[in-house]
C-alpha cells in the first residue's frame, strides 16, 4: 500500500505560521528572510552585518550569526547582542500554490464551491456563448469537443485565447486528444495506441510530445488523453486505445506519455480503475467484471500507479462496476476513490467520466441526473463532467441542499474545491512566470 503524500493540517498551519512569523520579524526590523527563497545582501539567506560610525566594508557570517562594526574595526557581536536575522524555511512553488488556493476558498460560498467542482461542454466555435457560461457560472472550466474546433489550430487558439475566468485562476480548457480514432484537433496526426503499443516506449514519449506542443500551442490546458487501461482482447471495446495488452508494458508506455505532456497541459489518467478487464461499452452500459481486488491490483492497476508516480495531475474514474469491491459504478465509488487516493497514493485531481453517461446506460438507478451527481461529489470525485451543456443553478442549489442535508459532508466539499483551486493556481503560475 502507498502512503498518501498529502500534507497534514498540522503541517499546513507550521507553513502559514511560518509566513505570518516571517511578516512580523519584518515590521520590527529583521530582515534576509529565506520565506521566498531569496538571499540578503551582502551574504546568504540567514546571516546578517551591521555597521555603525561609518565603518567601511560588510563582513559575510555564517547562517545565524551577526557581524558588527565600529569605527571602521569588525568583529564577531558577543554572544547575546546585536540582532540576529532569522531563518525561516523556503516555502516551495507548490506550497504558495497551495497557500493561495487555501485562501481562495476561504472566501467563497457554498453554492461557489459546488459550482467550481462542475465542468461542461458549451457547443460551437464562437468564443462567446462560452466565455458567458463562464462568467455566469465559475465553473471549474470547459470539454471542448469538435464542434469547438472544426478548422485549423489557428481557429483553436483564436477560441482559447478568448477564455478568461477569474484573476489568480487559471482557466480549465479540457480536450479529449488521445490521437487516432479519439482526436478532436484536425492537425494530430501523430501515432496514437494502435501503433505505440508495439513500438518502443520512447515512441510514446516522442508522440505524446508532439501531442503536447500542439496542445499547447492551441491553448489547451487538460488533456484527457492518456489512456491507462489494459487489454489484450482485440474485441474489447477500450483495445484500439488502450497502450498495452499487458500491465508491464501498458505502465512504461502511460508513464512515458505523462513524462512527455509534463510541463505542457494537465495529464488525464483514464478510465480508473480499468475499462480493459470489463466487458462492454460505458456510453451505453455499465460494464462490469468480478475480478478480484488482488488481482486488479497485480493486473490493472500498474498503468495508473506509474502515471500517477510520473506526475499525472488528474485520473479519470469510469462508469465501471468491479463487483467483488463495490458494485455501483467505479465513478460512485467512495470504496474505489480510497483505493486511488490510500493505495496508490494520488493527491491531484479526481474527475468523473461524462456523467450523462449513467444516463444513457438504461439502468434505472442512474437515471436521474441529480442523484448521479450528489452521489459522485460524495463518493471522491473533484469534478463533475458534463459533455452537453448543464442548466448550473439548479444542479448546483441541489447539491447544497445535500450538503446542508448531511447527505455530502462540507469536509467533502471542501476537499474537493481546493484540489481544483490548487490545480486552477498551478496554471496560473506557469501561465504567469513573473507573477
Amino acid at each position: 500500500m502507498v502512503t498518501p503524500r498529502r500534507r497534514s493540517a498540522a503541517g499546513r498551519l507550521g507553513v502559514l505560521s511560518g509566513v505570518l512569523l516571517a511578516a512580523t520579524m519584518a515590521v520590527s526590523g529583521c530582515t534576509g528572510s529565506a520565506l521566498f527563497g531569496g538571499g540578503t545582501a551582502g551574504g546568504p539567506a540567514g546571516a546578517a552585518t551591521s555597521s555603525a560610525g561609518g565603518g567601511g566594508g560588510s563582513g559575510v557570517a555564517p547562517s545565524g550569526s551577526a557581524t558588527s562594526a565600529a569605527g571602521g574595526a569588525s568583529g564577531a557581536a558577543p554572544e547575546g547582542s546585536g540582532r540576529v536575522r532569522g531563518e525561516f524555511p523556503v516555502v516551495s512553488v507548490g506550497e504558495r500554490i497551495r497557500l493561495y488556493a487555501e485562501a481562495r476558498l476561504s472566501t467563497m460560498t457554498l453554492e461557489q464551491k459546488l459550482a467550481s467542482l462542475v465542468m461542461v461542454h458549451v457547443g460551437g466555435a464562437d468564443p462567446a456563448p462560452l466565455q458567458a457560461y463562464l462568467t455566469a457560472n465559475q465553473p471549474a472550466g470547459l470539454l471542448l469537443l469538435g464542434d469547438n474546433v472544426p478548422g485549423s489550430s489557428v481557429q483553436a487558439t483564436a477560441l482559447t485565447d478568448a477564455l478568461q475566468q477569474s484573476e489568480g485562476l487559471g482557466t480549465l480548457v479540457a480536450i479529449d486528444e488521445e490521437g487516432g480514432i479519439v482526436a478532436r484537433l484536425a492537425e494530430d496526426g501523430y501515432p496514437a495506441a494502435d501503433t505505440l503499443k508495439s513500438e518502443p516506449v520512447a515512441s510514446t514519449n516522442d508522440a505524446f510530445a508532439q501531442r503536447a506542443a500542439l496542445l499547447e500551442a492551441t491553448g489547451m490546458t487538460v488533456n484527457f488523453g492518456i489512456v491507462a487501461d489494459v487489454t489484450a482482447d482485440p474485441g474489447s471495446f477500450i483495445f484500439e486505445r488502450a497502450l498495452g495488452t499487458e500491465a508491464a508494458s501498458a505502465a512504461d508506455r502511460v508513464a512515458a506519455a505523462v513524462e512527455a505532456e509534463r510541463g505542457h497541459v494537465f495529464s488525464t489518467l483514464k478510465h480508473f480503475p480499468g475499462h480493459g478487464a470489463t466487458a462492454g461499452d460505458s456510453h451505453t452500459s455499465i460494464p462490469s467484471t468480478p475480478l478480484p481486488l488482488e488481482q486488479w491490483r497485480s493486473e490493472v492497476a500498474p498503468p495508473f500507479a506509474a502515471g500517477i508516480d510520473a506526475g499525472a495531475e488528474l485520473v479519470m474514474f469510469g462508469h465501471l462496476a468491479y463487483t467483488a469491491v463495490d458494485a455501483r459504478p467505479a465513478s460512485l465509488s467512495p470504496e474505489w476513490h480510497r483505493v486511488l487516493r490510500e493505495e496508490l497514493g494520488f493527491e491531484g485531481v479526481a474527475v468523473t467520466d461524462d456523467l450523462l453517461m449513467l444516463e444513457a446506460s438504461g439502468v434505472p438507478a442512474y437515471a436521474d441526473r441529480t442523484a448521479n451527481a450528489i452521489a459522485a461529489v460524495a463518493a471522491g470525485n473533484d469534478v463533475l463532467l458534463y459533455n452537453s451543456t448543464v442548466d448550473l443553478p439548479p444542479l448546483v442549489a441541489s447539491l447544497a441542499a445535500a450538503v446542508r442535508a448531511g447527505t455530502i459532508p462540507a469536509s467533502r466539499v471542501d476537499d474537493a474545491a481546493l484540489h481544483v483551486l490548487t490545480l486552477r493556481r498551478e496554471l496560473w503560475v506557469q501561465q504567469h512566470p513573473a507573477g
